[in-house]
Formats: structure tokens, sequence, C-alpha cells
């Protein structure tokens, strides 16, 4: 086990039930779960790595890391406790919501810049339901998820412009020399329920 390209069924399932603990052992006792040996093994490789919670409502917290700066199992931990509790659109998860809440898990390979002649060319660059998207300018930065343009039934030039909006920035910054975007793959593992099934989403 080395990469993202090998996590197999069974791994995946092991990050989110994972994530999981990790949240449900800092909201009840306010501090990091010591983790497995073993888990601590298999994902002993740099990667970055999203950590998404949802509730019957929607989106509850989304954080993560788009650079595979840190260990696979440090960033784990570190994401899903992020996701829960320092998400500013939201106000923190609490321990009550912990049976109405489901965990996701994308594990990224590292963003490559995406070289075109003339900006026009970027939506036929990049693919919906393979590729997730960064969006720079100076300070501003903007990344969206490979599954987030599924789930809402944008094509390639809408994923662009709400690329660009989540760097808030103009919608249409993406056809200015100066933006920056970067390409990335996930592979997606989450749980059907709260605490029930885990499956990979298909990207």
């Amino acid at each position: 086990m080395t990469d993202y390209y090998r996590i197999s069924k069974s791994e995946g399932e092991s990050l989110v039930k994972t994530a999981r603990a990790v949240v449900t052992e800092f909201l009840r006792n306010n501090r990091k779960m010591k983790l497995d040996e073993k888990f601590e093994n298999t994902f002993s490789f740099n990667s970055g790595v999203f950590v998404t919670i949802n509730n019957p409502e929607g989106l509850r917290g989304c954080i993560g890391y788009p650079l595979p700066d840190k260990k696979l199992f440090n960033a784990l931990a570190d994401a899903a406790i992020a996701a829960a509790t320092e998400d500013p659109r939201f106000h923190s998860v609490s321990s009550d919501e912990l049976d109405k809440i489901t965990f996701e898990v994308t594990v990224l390979t590292p963003p490559m810049e995406i070289k075109v002649e003339n900006t026009s060319d970027y939506p036929s660059k990049i693919k919906v339901g393979r590729d997730g998207l960064i969006v720079k300018v100076g300070l501003n930065s903007g990344l969206l998820l490979p599954q987030v343009p599924q789930e809402y039934g944008w094509n390639e030039e809408q994923f662009l412009e709400h690329t660009c909006e989540k760097a808030g920035l103009s919608k249409d910054h993406w056809k200015k020399k100066e933006t920056k975007i970067q390409k990335f793959e996930g592979i997606v593992f989450k749980e059907q329920s709260p605490n029930g099934k885990i499956f990979q989403v298909i990207l």
C-alpha cells in the first residue's frame, strides 16, 4: 500500500470508520484519538485528503488538505476534526448529531497545473466525473472536489465558474491569463447512512 491508486475497498472503509471514530472521540472527550499502529502503517504515505460531513439537509462540514504535505493517517485525523469543528460556514458539530451525520473521505492525487495556449481551451482539458479543480489568483484560492459537479449536474464550463466563485472571484475569471488552474483526481468512500454501510463512489 503506497499510494492513492492502490486503496482497496476495505482500506477505504477503514478510512471512513477512522474519520468517524476520531470525531466521536474529539466531540465526546475533547481529545485527539490515538490511531491504531496498523492503520498508521497502512496509510504512512503522503497524500492530500478531504473529509466531508453531511446531514439530511446537506453539507455539514468539509475541510481537507489538497497537497501531499502530510502522512495520510495524520492528515485524515486532522481533516476530520477540522471538518466537524472548524468549517467557517457552519457552527461546530455536537456529539448529539453523531447519529444523524454521514462521513465521506476523498483521497487526492497531487494537483497538476493545466497548461493552455488559450484560456478558452480550459473546458476541453478537464473532465467532469474525474477531475477536481483548484483556481488561484494572488491570495485568492478555491477548490472543488471531483464529486461536486456530478452532484449538481454541471458541465465543464460551469465547474470552472463555480470554482472561481469559491475562490471569491467572478465566475468568468477562469478566462483571464492571470488565473492559475490545477486539476487533481480523487478516490471517494462514504457512509450510505449514519454509521451505515460504506461504499466507494464511482466518479
